[in-house]
Formats: C-alpha cells, structure tokens, sequence
C-alpha cells in the first residue's frame, strides 16, 4: 500500500530500524550537515533531530541514504523490481483478438491508478500564512563552511510550460537571501529554465508562477530528480511507482497543484530578468559549485501542516544520499535506455564520477565502430549528454565490478587510436570546463577490437584455470585450510 505522506515514511524506516531520532538540540547551521555526513559514511541510519537549536519544527535527513532505505521508500524487495516493472510497460503489444483484449485490461485498469488526481483540499493547506511569516522559522540547513548562506535542499519545485500548460516537478536548491526571498538555482538545460526562457521571449507577462513543495511521500519527492522526457508529468511517474494516483491540490495565490500531502508549501513568482548572485554551494561534485547569477524566488504565501516536518539533504563528496537516489536512477532507468539502444547489456555510475563525470557501458558489439556509435547515441540522450567520460566494454564484463571493468579497459585501450573527443553541453556544475555550460568530453572504447576495424594482430584470451583442475583441486583447498579467517 503506498505511503499517505511523509509520517508513513518515517513510520516504516523507524520500523526495519533505519532511523534514529535525536532529542538533543543540534544547530542546523553545520552541525546538523556534519552529523548527517558521518551517519552516511558510516552506513548509519536517517536522522530525524527533534529539537533544532532555535526551532520548534523537526528536521529529516539521509532518508534515502542506503540501498535499503530506497527499497523502504519505494515499497519494493529490490529496487530491481522496479525496472523490470517499467520493461513490462514498455513491451506491452496491441492485444491479438477477443482473448488477448481480454488479458489486457488489468494492465490497462492499473494504468488508470497512475494518473495525479485533484482534490479540493490537502493536509499541506491547514496553515495559510499570506502575512507576517519568514523562511527564517524553518531549521534550512547551512551544511558547508564556504556556503553562501542556508540552502532548501530538497525542494520539489513546480513550474508551468507556457506554451503547453504541462506541469513540471523539478529538484532545484533555493538560497534564503531574507525573510521572503531565495535564489533560483535551475540551471541552463533544466525544464524550470526552460519555462523560464519561453516565457520572457513572449514578452507578455513580467512574473512566473513558482510553487515549492518541502516533504512529501518517498516516491514523490524521489520523482523531482528523475531524468524524464520533457513535459512528461513527474506526478504520473511518481503514481506508476506508488501503484496509485499522487492527490494534487490547487494553491492558493497561484495557478499551480502540489502534493496534498506535502509538509511545507511555498507560493510565489519569479520576477523574469531579475537575478541575483547565488551561491557558493557546497555541491554533489565534492566541491564548491561557484557563485552566479540565477533568478530571484519571491514568497507571497505560506501553507504547510499544523505541526510541519522539514525534509532535507546534503550533498558533498561521495558516496552520500544522492549517491544512493542516483545508484536507483541508474537501475530503474536501464530499461528506458534499452528501448534506444537494445544492445546495452548493463550501465554503471560510479559514485567517484558524481553522476555526470563518468559512465561505464557494456553491449553486444554487433559491427565495426559499435562503441563509438552507442558514444554519440548517449550524448544524445537528455540529462546523459553531460557525461564527461564514457567507457565502452564488451558484454562479457561486469560493469557494476568496477575492478574488474579497469582491468579490462586499461588492458583493452591503444589511447591514441581509442579515445574520441567531441565538444558540447557540459553540467553546469562542472568547475573544470573551458566555459560555463560548454567543452569537451571523452568517449573510450574498451571492446576486443575486429579486424574489420584495423586490427590484424591476435587477441589473447584471458588467463582462466581448467574447470577440471578447479574441481579437484577443490577438496586439496579445503584440507590445507590455506584460506585465512578474515
């Protein structure tokens, strides 16, 4: 049964003993970050501190921050599940005759329950604060030293597309400048950005509808950073993971829906070709992301629950809780890939690549200069064209082995003759670029090379023992106790 809200969550995460709650009073500024970043590390439990210094509203954090705390928040055994739930989809046919429609409808009446539905009133709504409230009453976390200031840090922000009305749910940090303003940090190739362009070139309007949503049920909040296609509704996605519909409510000062079941609400407007300096940022690269200038977020309103809980995350260097979120990413979206590239046999993120800095591919190498085509396919692909550097192996390599895929690519390589470099987009995040959003990217292929493609020496086969000296060597392993304890 799919979470109500974000108590459930919490409910169920206290329950396997993957949270831990804190009575004492820890300040949100560095404190909170430092005890949340060593709990990660650690393989610690989520956090939930009770009492905030300065604050009477309790702070969630690491929620996401294991394997299993993602198998907890998407209500499956393995996240595996979960992809190849979204394979049967995809492979779904047009039903042959009376007994095949008849066999569909199931499927069909269950694609009925993803849809977001609309309700008249939510849960986030029994406070409206229209005046003298301030983003100062809620514990924002300041998690690094060098940051500019306390960020919003897992925050579901929704925008409007202007020209086709679609919604869209996007992750974006927001910077508390004072009381009732924040920056916002959608970046270049983001869809809120996106939004945020159309809207000015029409020159018709001077504000944009902004609603943020803070906490909510896992799958929900989970469905803010997934790399979907443009304008494909991150509340449908999230109901196909929650196996039932998100309930939406109509906000209160503008024309926008957010989760009904959501913590904290904020309403407001992006003043177009206003920006302001955002930043320094201790971000999910390991670094500081630098300072720039980014739109402004005005509040004009305020909803949230009677007795609100605020959710949040920080990001630094790996693995932290975005590691873990980006790890299911990875899993549950091979097989929307697959549907582009059928010759993928597994892909691989590791986390000392933060996402975007590497990717480890391995396929069926069916012609000359495969890999190089799968290179060029996956630039091509939404959010996977910031990959700064993808390695291409054969199927036979274990790609999640990350040893074993460096043995073999290093071994595999003549760097002159497998490297390709190509020019274009690059995360905005990345501080090592020639210019901000732009340069270059590496693509290595690692596969056994044909004669086809200019190879004419002998490819040796790997160093492997006999399965039958294996076996009877077996029973001598076990009787000299050669193997030690640890």
């Amino acid at each position: 049964m799919a979470y109500s809200n974000l108590r459930n969550f919490i409910e169920t995460l206290e329950k396997h003993g993957e949270l831990q709650r804190v009575s004492a009073e820890v300040d949100p500024a560095l404190e909170i970050a430092e005890l949340a970043d060593r709990a990660v590390k650690s393989g610690g439990p989520a956090l939930l501190f009770e009492n905030p210094r300065g604050h009477t509203i309790p702070v969630l954090i690491n929620a996401f921050a294991s394997m299993r705390k993602m198998e907890l928040a998407l209500e499956v055994d393995d996240v595996q599940s979960l992809a190849d739930r979204i394979a049967e989809y995809l492979e779904m046919k047009t039903p042959q005759g009376l007994v095949g429609k008849l066999k569909m409808l199931p499927k069909l009446a269950e694609i009925g329950n993803f849809f977001p539905r609309e309700v008249r009133s939510g849960a986030c709504q029994e406070v409206v604060k229209t005046e003298n409230f301030s983003l100062y009453d809620y514990p924002v976390l300041t998690c690094w030293p060098q940051d500019a200031g306390p960020f919003i840090t897992l925050p579901m922000v929704f925008s409007r597309n202007p020209i086709s009305g679609k919604r869209n749910c996007g992750m974006y940090r927001l910077q508390v400048f004072d009381e009732r303003t924040t920056g916002m940090h959608w970046q270049t190739h983001k869809q809120g950005a996106e939004h945020y362009r159309r809207l000015a070139s029409e020159g018709r309007e001077t504000r944009m509808d902004v609603a943020v949503a803070i906490g909510a049920d896992p799958a929900t909040v989970f469905s803010a950073i997934l790399p979907l296609p443009p304008d494909l509704d991150e509340m449908l996605f999230a109901g196909f993971m929650r196996n039932k519909p998100v309930e939406m409510v109509k906000c209160k000062t503008v024309d926008l829906e957010v989760p009904a079941n959501a913590e904290i609400v904020l309403e407001g407007r992006v003043t177009l070709g206003e920006l302001r300096t955002e930043g320094p940022f201790g971000d999910h690269t390991g670094y500081y992301s630098l300072a720039d200038e980014y739109p402004v977020f005005h509040v004009e309103c305020i909803t949230q629950r009677k007795n609100p809980i605020y959710a949040t995350t920080i990001v630094g260097k790996p693995p932290m809780e975005d590691y873990y979120m980006g790890k299911t990413i990875e899993r549950v979206f091979l097989p929307l890939l697959r549907l582009q590239l059928p010759e993928i046999v597994d892909m691989a993120m590791p986390p000392e690549g933060v996402f975007h800095n590497l990717m480890l591919v391995s396929i069926r190498k069916s012609y000359p200069g495969h890999a190089r085509k799968v290179m060029s396919a996956i630039w091509g692909l939404g959010q996977a064209m910031f990959t700064k550097c993808i390695v291409v192996v054969d199927h036979d390599v274990d790609v999640q082995n990350y040893s074993e895929t460096a043995f073999r690519a290093l071994n595999n390589i003549d760097p002159e003759r497998d490297l390709q470099f190509t020019l274009g987009p690059i995360d905005s995040l990345d501080h090592s670029s020639r210019l901000a959003d732009y340069g270059s990217k590496v693509g290595i292929d690692a596969t056994k090379k044909w004669p086809q493609e200019g190879f004419r020496r002998p490819w040796p086969d790997l160093i492997e023992m006999d399965e039958a000296v294996k076996a009877r060597v077996d029973p001598i392993w076990e009787q000299l106790g050669i193997e030690r304890a640890d």
